[in-house]
């Protein structure tokens, strides 16, 4: 029985959709590492993403994934790239040219995304168009090797002769032995077979080459190397003045936060989905704005003033009640009041909108880094190293009592001196809060979550802080009985979250346990719940635990 090809379905042309797609993404990730690893269409894909995200979207995915967001998004990003891949190749498969129009218009839209990143370049649109370039030309080589299906055709009868029963023309076709036409029925199954497995081949091996070129332009981030060279050689200088943590600010109790963060476990939240490289010898600060004479820093410059130590705690706004997104660390900076009073802001200023080199800006109360008894600092050093590069090599700043999306900026390159009814910055065009003090809080570490509690003795510990206001006291409540004391460590400062625990005598049962502080200046904390937005949660941290 003979056989002919039929329409193929979707499964294999969506394959080849998707090994276009991963070939096209890994081509242009290449390129981007190539000319400017600014220009990743992933990044820059999802940098657009987190800039026209809602504020809900935002806390949404700082909520379910912490400090993997930027993790989450990439992976997302890579869903929507493998979805956009199969329907690519099943529109080609059934209208040429339609699935390869797809490809072309995520190609647009990533240079367009690379094109509206800050300080993008004018190169920053061709890694996009060399990856969409690259997955059309995949696309239309492995249709070409889709093999279709090969169905069987029942042979070919004689008509009968006519009505009158006149006898039917004889065939003068050749003849062809049953035989011959049984092996050929029986080899077409094996020619579809090797059709397919070819087509295999060819789709794995395309998106094979993708991973590779992706897996290349990260070897090929010589920005990414150079820069972190540079921190790993150098050396800052000694600080003029040190600060102090005294041994008795820690109870060394296990599963407690510590009182100083190390590097490796501070908290990141950011919006930067590539992280900047800065070369120190690049970079500079300008001071403008509404002030009497401009100035501009150079690395040199700012090592060249005074460097002191200062213990500050920072928090993000984005940390629910009881949450972790919060770290302490010994930072080496120089004063921006200072600096600030060589540029003579104007009396009429009363904001400072400082700017990233990667075009975030955050709006910080003047009066706040003008204050002669609060550290607001540029930082050089976090405990005892140049910055991390993730923490804002080579310069941040570092405010103590304001949440960090309104003063902690990393890379930062500019403070312009404005006033908060001329300029918005970056989160308070997206509906939050202008100026972002933090909020009185408390938080449980132990005993953990699903840590086994026998009767007897336990004790329960945690943190408390109110940054430049401090904590004078700290109350545990069990169940709902009376709030009792818990015995404070020793303050580092009133810029810095403190220690406390309590000694519980635990029966048998299930049991909560809630933490309440005081701040130095009286205020008790409340129990009223409040979200994230617009300018930080409220509440008191609670666990139930059952003892055996």
């Amino acid at each position: 029985m003979p056989t002919e090809r039929a329409p193929v379905g979707r499964l294999r042309p969506a394959l080849a959709g998707v090994a276009a797609a991963t070939f096209g993404a890994g081509a242009g990730e290449l390129a981007a590492a190539i000319i400017s690893a600014t220009a990743s269409p992933f990044t820059s894909i999802g940098g657009l993403l987190i800039d026209v995200a809602p504020p809900w979207a935002k806390d949404a995915a700082i909520a379910l994934f912490g400090t993997a967001d930027k993790l989450a998004l990439l992976i997302g990003v890579g869903v929507v790239l493998v979805i956009v891949g199969a329907l690519a190749g099943i529109l080609e498969a059934r209208h040429p040219r339609w699935g390869r129009g797809l490809f072309a218009f995520l190609g647009v839209f990533g240079a367009l995304a690379a094109a509206t990143r800050a300080n993008a370049s004018v190169l920053a649109i061709l890694p996009a168009a060399i990856g969409a370039v690259a997955a059309m030309g995949a696309l239309s080589m492995l249709l070409v090797r889709l093999p279709a299906e090969r169905v069987a055709v029942p042979e070919r009868v004689a008509a009968p002769g006519p009505a009158t029963g006149a006898a039917a023309a004889p065939d003068t076709s050749p003849a062809r032995p049953a035989e011959a036409s049984g092996a050929a029925a029986a080899a077409a199954p094996n020619v579809a077979d090797l059709d397919r497995r070819r087509f295999l081949v060819w789709a794995g091996g395309t998106a094979a080459v993708g991973v590779l070129a992706a897996i290349a332009s990260t070897a090929l981030s010589a920005g990414s190397r150079a820069v972190s060279t540079v921190r790993e050689a150098l050396k800052l200088p000694a600080p003029a003045t040190r600060a102090s943590v005294p041994a008795s600010a820690e109870l060394g109790i296990d599963g407690l936060a510590p009182v100083i963060t190390p590097n490796g476990e501070f908290y990141r939240i950011d919006t930067a989905l590539n992280v900047p490289q800065v070369d120190p010898a690049d970079w500079r600060l300008r001071i403008h704005g509404m002030v009497d004479r401009e100035v501009e820093l150079t690395w040199d410059d700012l090592l060249a003033l005074p460097l002191g130590e200062s213990v500050t705690t920072l928090a993000c706004v984005s940390n629910e009640v009881g949450g972790n997104l919060i770290g302490t660390a010994v930072w080496l900076g120089h004063p921006i009041r200072e600096l600030l009073a060589h540029a003579s802001p104007s009396a009429d200023a009363d904001m400072v909108l400082s700017r990233s080199i990667d075009g975030f800006t955050a709006s910080t109360p003047l009066d706040v880094l003008t204050d002669p008894d609060r550290e607001a600092i540029l930082a050089v050093g976090m405990n005892g190293t140049p910055l991390p590069v993730e923490h804002g090599f080579p310069v941040r700043m570092v405010v103590p009592g304001l949440y960090g999306y309104v003063s902690a900026t990393k890379w930062v390159t500019e403070l312009e001196v404005t006033r908060f009814d001329l300029d918005r910055a970056y989160w308070s065009d997206r509906g939050w809060s202008e100026r972002g003090p933090i909020k009185l809080s408390s938080r449980i570490d132990v005993p953990r979550v699903g840590q086994q509690v026998s009767a007897g003795a336990v004790v329960v510990a945690g943190v408390a802080w109110q940054q430049h206001t401090g904590v004078a006291a700290v109350e545990v409540q069990v169940d709902d009985g009376a709030w009792q004391p818990a015995t404070l460590a020793t303050a580092i400062s009133a810029d810095t979250w403190v220690q406390w625990r309590y000694e519980w005598d635990a029966a048998p049962g299930r049991h909560t346990i809630r933490v309440r502080a005081i701040s130095a200046d009286g205020e008790v904390q409340t129990a009223d719940r409040a979200p994230v937005a617009p300018d930080g949660a409220t509440g008191l941290h609670e666990r139930t635990f059952d003892v055996a």
